[in-house]
């Protein structure tokens, strides 16, 4: 699908006007945008724009290209990422700017360019000509970076307080899950920073001078969220860590519980081995208290063993923590 809008020398704005009158010396600028174009439509791009044909590719490839700007002659290639917030997948969108004109390419539809879209209906947006526009759009896409970052935000504080009181298996699976997250988002985001700052820094872009404060604003935007990213990664690490320690420390109480019964059991279990063994000549077998005296005889051993791993501290987990 192919959608138009232009705006011509009296200020008004017209859309969905045929390609061939863009030409028009009435038009001062116009947007066109190519949304999941037919193979007919994408033809175009060279038979009437008469772009590159290295730009064409890179529309038309299958796999996203990273965020970059690439200059020809009269006009710039722009590639940026927008962001599939549910599964932090990144979408492509190409753009074509030159002094009197906007050309957008993309594949999937995206909810950015549709409220700017809209926005060009609702106000006079589009009168401040084809960079402002492109700012305008590259705006929206990182804005909608924030929602997914204050979500991950508020993620690590729910693992770290486990108001839910959930298992240290579940937590630490949520949290490789964020982590993961994370990076996929920090893939979209420093490439997006990178193309901000090679556009806000290169002497080549001389006309966006005007607009030089719009696009730093969203520089800054794209640090700030870089920053928010690395400190939920230091965080998530830290969460990490004191779950480990946490877990580590649960599994050597265990077994130190475990090691604590098992030593009182040998020296009761070697008592009842020695007077199983059936031989004919035991003297102790004909006692008449033996069986009550062995049995009381093995109650003690096991009750000093258990006093003296009291006062050890091995049965005390906050008191053997003091003593390590």
């Amino acid at each position: 699908m192919i959608r138009t809008c232009a705006i011509t020398s009296d200020q008004e704005v017209n859309f969905d006007l045929p390609l061939v009158e863009m030409n028009n010396p009435d038009i001062e600028w116009y947007w066109v945008d190519f949304s999941n174009p037919t193979e007919k439509e994408i033809e175009l791009l060279s038979s009437h724009f008469h772009f590159h044909p290295l730009a064409i590719e890179d529309c038309l490839d299958d796999f996203n290209q990273r965020p970059k700007m690439d200059f020809y002659e009269g006009y710039q290639f722009i590639v940026i990422h927008a962001l599939r917030q549910k599964v932090f997948r990144a979408v492509e969108l190409d753009m074509f700017v030159g002094e009197k004109w906007l050309v957008t390419f993309h594949k999937e539809e995206l909810l950015e360019l549709e409220t700017v879209w809209k926005e060009i209906h609702q106000n006079n947006m589009l009168k401040q000509g084809p960079f402002f526009l492109m700012h305008r759009l590259i705006d929206r896409i990182v804005d909608e970076f924030f929602p997914p970052v204050y979500k991950m935000e508020s993620d690590l504080s729910s693992i770290e307080d486990n108001t839910e009181n959930e298992t240290i298996t579940d937590l630490m699976d949520q949290l490789f899950d964020l982590r993961t997250d994370m990076s996929k988002l920090r893939r979209t985001i420093l490439p997006m920073r990178d193309l901000l700052y090679r556009m806000i820094s290169s002497e080549r872009l001389n006309y966006l001078k005007d607009q030089h404060l719009y696009f730093n604003d969203v520089y800054d935007h794209l640090l700030k969220l870089t920053e928010m990213l690395e400190s939920y990664r230091d965080f998530s690490s830290d969460i990490r860590d004191s779950y480990l320690s946490v877990n580590s420390n649960n599994m050597n109480s265990t077994m130190m519980t475990l090691t604590v019964i098992t030593t009182i059991f040998m020296p009761l279990t070697f008592i009842v081995g020695v007077y199983g063994m059936n031989f004919q000549y035991m003297p102790e077998l004909n006692w008449h208290y033996g069986y009550f005296l062995v049995l009381g005889m093995m109650g003690g051993i096991a009750l000093m063993m258990f006093l003296y791993f009291v006062k050890k501290g091995w049965l005390n987990p906050r008191k053997r923590s003091r003593k390590s």
